[in-house]
């Protein structure tokens, strides 16, 4: 079996974060820096980033550490799912990205759909709360819960997406059918979360999906 060193990297920076958080002897607060730059090395080696860039980031983390939340927006029509075009690496995902503080899940969905779309929709369901590293995902340097949230259309929502507006993220949006999806930027969603999705529109009773 290989090793995950990503999850290694990032076990030694959750003790070290914690350990600059709570440690006061300015001698551990060294061992934990040197731990900090042992897991950037890491990071680097995996080659996830350079060990600059990795090390910078690491060392912006503060606190205990806790998971990301990425909130992710399922808005159907006619059998059809709405994706979005990352401009990042020109692939397909659905609207979403980090939850933003002071908004809820839902909130953070709205808006996403709003902002990469073009168009409005209301929150009904949380279809699933999954652990990104479980759903085949590419290695990832932070440990993330993704929540997905089923939008309708509000007000019918027209013949076709409404495009995105004018923003950093995003450069298309449209409505595909589950056999016929665009190449998927699967840092963000995979054809699996998108499959089980469409169970949930072929199957409103199923309950949350959530990881055990």
């Amino acid at each position: 079996m290989g090793v995950d060193w990503i999850a290694v990297a990032r076990r030694l920076q959750t003790i070290a974060q914690a350990g600059l958080t709570y440690a006061g002897d300015p001698h551990d607060q060294e061992r934990y820096v040197a731990l900090r730059e042992v897991a950037a090395g890491i990071v680097a080696a995996a080659g996830a980033t350079g060990i600059a860039q990795a090390g910078e980031v690491l060392a912006l983390e503060r606190g205990y550490a806790t998971p990301k939340v990425d909130v992710r927006a399922a808005v159907f029509r006619g059998g059809q799912i709405l994706l979005v075009r990352e401009r990042a690496d020109g692939l397909w995902s659905l609207p979403g990205g980090w939850a933003d503080l002071g908004e809820t899940p839902a909130e953070g969905a709205v808006r996403e759909v709003a902002e990469e779309a073009g168009l409005a929709v209301r929150p009904v369901k949380v279809l699933a709360v999954w652990d990104r590293d479980r759903h085949g995902h590419p290695p990832l340097l932070w440990h993330v819960y993704k929540i997905f949230i089923r939008c309708e259309l509000a007000g019918g929502g027209g013949d076709a997406a409404g495009g995105p507006a004018e923003n950093l993220e995003t450069d298309g949006a449209g409505f595909f059918a589950r056999d016929a999806l665009p190449p998927l930027s699967t840092d963000r969603v995979t054809a699996a979360e998108i499959a089980r999705l469409f169970a949930h529109l072929d199957r409103p009773d199923l309950p949350t999906d959530f990881d055990v």
